[in-house]
């Protein structure tokens, strides 16, 4: 019995090992894939959570947008995800809806709240 726990305990080690790099590697070629099938105008954010858009392309690097008029250069490996322009509209639908059940604050001078406050 006990020369037989060894080697299971060997495999039982080794089989998640193996699971891992699997997807690490799948990963990697999806990240590299997604890399090289960058086009200019896309959204995308960086490994360091800049978020601009490609304005250039080249073969190690891209020329990003960060700003209006603000171009920067980076490597390609830099580039950690493309965004979708749906993400920006369903922030931009979430924060609509917050804003739509309040009531614009009336502004009141000086005079009005010292007024107020004296009466109570």
């Amino acid at each position: 019995m006990a020369q037989l726990l060894f080697p299971l305990l060997l495999v039982a080690l080794l089989v998640p090992m193996f699971l891992s790099v699997r997807r690490q590697k799948r990963e990697a070629a999806n990240v590299s894939t997604m890399q090289e099938s960058l086009k200019v105008g896309d959204r995308i954010v960086t490994t360091s959570g800049l978020y601009g858009t490609v304005v250039d392309l080249d073969e190690t690097t891209v020329d990003l947008e960060i700003a209006e008029e603000v171009v920067t250069t980076w490597l390609r490996q830099a580039i950690r995800e493309v965004r979708a322009d749906e993400t920006e509209t369903v922030v931009a639908a979430e924060h609509e809806d917050v804003t739509a059940g309040t009531e614009p604050v009336a502004e009141e001078s000086v005079e009005d709240t010292n007024a107020r406050l004296s009466k109570d």
